[in-house]
């Protein structure tokens, strides 16, 4: 973590038993008026991706063909195919949906909202409209108690605190991050939700048709593993938990943003976010003097490793905030 190597002791020497509560705003609002203000060119930058549609639709192609390929391999190949490739390109059709979800594909809304059904088919599991709402909601109340769902529950930093049970919850997390918005803040479905769920059936029941259960097991376990055990996955640790003392949100510049959407650039794209992933590096070089003394990520790899191995890190090193009425809360359940 950091230019420098390592840092995350310096801000746990001791496992934490409860989240950072903070009675601060988030960062990213102030940031992002300082840098607007000094950088006014900066708003160019704003706007969709021409190119995203078209990795889109040729990843989708990829898996799909990949599916009928390795439905006779050998469990060995198939394994294999499903962790490298698989794994690798339903991560980066997670992230074209965190791209759609901020209508950085297109220009009108619904293209971008029909984008992201497309870019849901190989994932497996029905998740681009309600990743949209409650994606949303991280970036306007980043940290809100009962409202941010990227944040772990309380049974969660009560039972992942030792390596053993760290590795579960780092293996599992695709498993965590469907189930938690259920049970920390469940929404009434919209018609759009259930358009996801009818499209989605209607690909995976085609992959049946042509690939079998292993086309089908081949696109899941590419999610599962995908966000799990896996390299692309270290972002979800990386992105938020307090590795710094004061920081809670990293950023990481290494190779594997070239098949995420530029997610590494992670303090970039909260102040931001009207910037496309492909255009989030010049944010960066537009301002430097504003994010080179961040604390930032050197590898994901690195950070999975640190997390699992590290006691003094685990599910509470996170920063919560109460700044919303139950009002408030409940009105953000039905929108």
């Amino acid at each position: 973590m950091g230019k420098g190597g390592n840092l995350s002791r310096a801000a746990h020497p001791s496992p934490p038993r409860d989240f950072y509560w903070e009675t601060t705003d988030e960062p990213h609002a102030t940031r992002r008026k300082l840098i607007t203000a000094k950088y006014p060119q900066i708003k160019s930058l704003f706007g969709h991706c021409p190119r995203t549609k078209y990795v889109v639709a040729a990843v989708v192609t990829i898996q799909s063909i990949l599916a009928y390929l390795t439905k006779d391999a050998s469990w060995s190949v198939w394994l294999a195919v499903c962790y490298a490739i698989g794994g690798t390109l339903n991560h980066s059709m997670m992230m074209a949906m965190h791209e759609l979800s901020h209508n950085l594909g297109f220009k009108k809304p619904l293209y971008n909202r029909i984008l992201s059904l497309v870019a849901n088919f190989p994932v497996g599991i029905p998740a681009a409209i309600s990743f949209k709402r409650y994606h949303m909601e991280h970036h306007r109340y980043q940290g809100e108690d009962g409202i941010d769902v990227d944040i772990p529950t309380i049974a969660e930093g009560k039972i992942f605190k030792i390596k053993l049970a760290k590795l579960f919850f780092v293996v599992g997390q695709a498993f965590f991050y469907s189930l938690r918005p259920l049970i920390v803040n469940p929404k009434t479905p919209i018609l759009w939700d259930f358009i996801n769920y009818a499209s989605q059936i209607s690909y995976m029941a085609t992959i049946w048709y042509f690939c079998g259960w292993s086309g089908v097991g081949y696109l899941i376990f590419g999610t599962i593993l995908g966000s799990g055990p896996h390299p692309c996955a270290g972002h979800l640790i990386s992105e938020h938990y307090v590795f710094v003392k004061g920081a809670e949100t990293y950023s990481y510049y290494g190779p594997l943003n070239w098949v995420t959407f530029n997610v590494g650039y992670h303090n970039e794209h909260h102040d931001f976010p009207f910037v496309p992933g492909s255009r989030l590096p010049q944010v960066k070089a537009m301002a430097p003097e504003f994010y080179n003394t961040l604390p930032q990520t050197a590898s994901w790899i690195g950070v999975l490793i640190d997390y699992i191995m590290d006691d003094s890190m685990n599910a509470y090193c996170r920063v919560k905030r109460k700044t919303l009425t139950e009002a408030e809360k409940a009105k953000l359940k039905v929108e």
